[in-house]
């Protein structure tokens, strides 16, 4: 999301420092159809008919949508659901941020939340008129959708509330499940950090219908909360370039303000990380056997170690036991289905569809579903 917790609203408006990943909306292990893993959030785009489209970090990107009939609106929401082990602060030349109270453990719950309003990826009106039939609903008392900020709308169109409203949702809107995305004010105030910075991910959870967001990381009392808008294992000057022109930000995370040569050895960690991922989702293919596979993913374990970037480690995991099930190599499931409770518990929750699917996999590996598909192979042990 774009800075989209700044005090003022006003079109490319610009940050002196951002701090705000992956969710992580990781669906399952399924390595040859992973491209990237980690948060996903969703920019809807306007044109002159409704065109939301998605910009999804993770795993895939939406295309731009047809028209057709969708349900949709505002969703019962009284209060996020969170903890409070942050609060909403005011930070000097950047706007709001979240800032810990105290101690967070990693894998702790820090918002669980309905959003606001829920929107259809596919309509069959125009983006105002659809939004002024949904938010006249919206109670008047309720004012939280109206205090998020928005980017990339004309000076001459401020004053216009429609404008305003599809603005806001353009620059705030997240992923709500597979047809939807959805305005979470509580989780909109997370700012953006890169690759290793940010310390908090979030995913969707369908059959509660809210937005859970976990830390990815411990996080110690007077610290920010920060999460990524992006898939940022690439190189610095293409993740700022991206914010900027998207997000109408300069980053200057953690990350992003390293001197020279150690931007330049990050950048190369970052990218090397990205290139083995295709290298290891090629797997699907056959273009790979089972013992690189599971090689490739120890080494993008140990870059994200060098590089303090541990998002998407429960779906890597998670892929690994896939390809050792298909290579009816027991020994190796267990180690990675362990290592991904972990990991997903961390991310996603210890409550989650991911961990409950990984547990049993230690309990019963044979019944995974994709054992045997392949011609059987030791892989090696995890070694991580």
């Amino acid at each position: 999301m774009a800075r989209r917790n700044r005090t003022t609203n006003t079109e490319g408006e610009k940050e002196a420092v951002t701090t705000k990943q992956p969710p992580t909306n990781n669906t399952g292990p399924k390595a040859y159809t992973r491209t990237a893993a980690g948060t996903t959030r969703i920019r809807t785009c306007l044109s002159l008919v409704v065109l939301l489209t998605a910009v999804t970090f993770g795993i895939w990107r939406w295309p731009w949508l047809g028209i057709s009939r969708s349900p949709g609106g505002i969703v019962d929401q009284s209060e996020s659901l969170y903890d409070p082990a942050f609060e909403v602060a005011d930070l000097p030349g950047r706007g709001k941020g979240l800032i810990a109270i105290r101690d967070i453990q990693q894998g702790e719950l820090l918002i669980k939340e309905r959003p606001v309003l829920r929107i259809p990826q596919q309509i069959n009106t125009s983006p105002t008129t659809y939004l002024s039939q949904i938010l006249s609903t919206l109670p008047p008392s309720d004012t939280r959708f109206y205090n998020l900020s928005f980017v990339h709308l004309p000076p001459h169109l401020h004053h216009d509330p429609l404008q305003v409203a599809l603005a806001i949702v353009q620059t705030n809107a997240v992923s709500a499940g597979p047809d939807h995305v959805g305005v979470f004010p509580t989780m909109a105030r997370l700012n953006h950090a890169c690759a290793g910075a940010f310390n908090a991910v979030y995913s969707w959870r369908e059959g509660e219908g809210v937005l859970v967001v976990h830390a990815l990381k411990g996080i110690s009392k007077g610290q920010e909360l920060l999460t990524t808008y992006t898939d940022s294992k690439r190189k610095r000057d293409d993740r700022r370039n991206y914010l900027l022109s998207q997000y109408a930000f300069n980053c200057t995370c953690a990350v992003c303000s390293l001197p020279p040569s150690e931007s330049a050895a990050s950048d190369q960690r970052l990218e090397t990380m990205a290139s083995l991922y295709q290298q290891f989702a090629s797997w699907g293919t056959g273009a790979i056997d089972g013992r690189e596979a599971a090689d490739i993913a120890r080494a993008i374990w140990n870059l994200g170690d060098e590089e303090g970037y541990w998002s998407e480690r429960g779906r890597l995991a998670g892929d690994v036991v896939w390809v050792a099930a298909a290579h009816s190599d027991i020994s190796a499931m267990r180690e990675w289905a362990e290592l991904a409770v972990r990991w997903y518990g961390y991310e996603l929750g210890r409550d989650s569809e991911q961990v409950r699917e990984m547990e049993e996999v230690v309990s019963r590996p044979e019944k995974h579903r994709g054992w045997g598909t392949r011609t059987e192979m030791a892989i090696g042990d995890r070694e991580i």
